[in-house]
């Protein structure tokens, strides 16, 4: 089994910060992409940032400059790094992993459970 573990969520003000981690467990034989996606009240799953294997990186335009996506591959860990924080980032934030697993040769996608973000005015 494969599970991702999330951790980090609060309650900030704008303008502060916070660290999300993500930790991918269980029996697999590679993690390929990582990505956070949000999904805000009302609206719908947006996609945050991804970082591939090999440390390619995209983000959503929204947060360029603010957030921060990493990876820990000794750890199975994806971080994301969030920095200037707006009430407009407050949502559910949900860690996805492309995952191959020990007898496949193609990956499937697990995901978190959620952390709630919640940056007041």
């Amino acid at each position: 089994q494969v599970q991702l573990e999330e951790s980090g969520g609060g309650l900030v003000q704008a303008g502060g910060s916070l660290r999300l981690s993500c930790a991918v467990s269980g029996s697999f034989f590679r993690v390929n992409v990582l990505g956070w996606y949000r999904q805000a009240p009302g609206k719908q799953r947006e996609l945050v940032a991804t970082i591939t294997s090999g440390a390619s990186i995209t983000y959503a335009d929204s947060v360029k400059g603010r957030f921060t996506i990493s990876r820990d591959n000794a750890k199975n860990t994806v971080y994301l790094q969030m920095d200037s924080l707006k009430p407009e980032d407050t949502a559910i934030y949900y860690c996805n992993a492309d995952i191959t697993g020990r007898w496949s040769w193609s990956g499937v996608a697990y995901w978190g459970q959620g952390t709630q973000v919640t940056v007041s005015s």
